[in-house]
């Protein structure tokens, strides 16, 4: 007989302690090809990424997004915010997503291949959906990164709803961005460490 965990619900999950995100003191901004190669040096030591993009939302019906407008990219000590209007950047972004042998985990990310794909005309290699190791573990229920972080540490990942609905094509990203897009792929890296894999 197969197992089936119970992933909690909202009440629940409000009730926990918060989850300790990074502060802007670990959160690098990348916006120039310096700045992105010396990300690319740090990330190469790391065998796995948390991984996660944001794209301007479309209100429209039919318009079209051309995002992703950010990419992040985070290790268990710090995160990278790569914008990706300037050409070396997407350039480095393209190139790191495109790296054999390093896990790239995160959830939802279907969509995010497709938009990668268009964007940076690069197949982004070892993609690690951890929805599905949950699913492979007994929770039916979809689980993102709020339901990941309340099972694997009984903490409440904070997601700012203002944040998240803001505009990821501004050249100039405010703090609160910043915070919400690098935490993303933060929790994204520890629950892939939580989970042993």
């Amino acid at each position: 007989m197969s197992i089936h965990h119970p992933t909690p619900d909202k009440d629940a999950i409000a009730l926990l302690p918060p989850f300790e995100r990074l502060g802007l003191d670990r959160i690098s901004l990348v916006n120039t090809g310096a700045q992105a190669q010396s990300a690319s040096d740090a990330l190469m030591k790391a065998s796995a990424w948390g991984f996660d993009t944001e794209s301007k939302p479309t209100f429209r019906v039919g318009e079209e997004s051309d995002g992703p407008h950010i990419l992040q990219l985070s290790t268990a000590e710090r995160a990278w915010v790569f914008q990706l209007h300037e050409p070396e950047c997407r350039a480095v972004a393209a190139q790191l997503l495109a790296c054999r042998g390093i896990v790239k985990a995160g959830f939802g990310l279907g969509d995010d291949r497709k938009r990668i794909v268009h964007k940076l005309s690069t197949e982004p290699q070892g993609i690690l959906e951890l929805n599905t190791i949950f699913r492979e573990r007994g929770y039916r229920k979809d689980m993102g990164v709020k339901g990941a972080v309340a099972v694997l540490f009984n903490q409440r990942f904070i997601k700012s709803k203002k944040a998240a609905t803001s505009n990821w094509a501004n050249m100039k990203l405010s703090e609160a961005q910043l915070v919400y897009a690098a935490n993303d792929a933060y929790a994204a890296i520890r629950v892939w460490q939580a989970l042993g894999l």
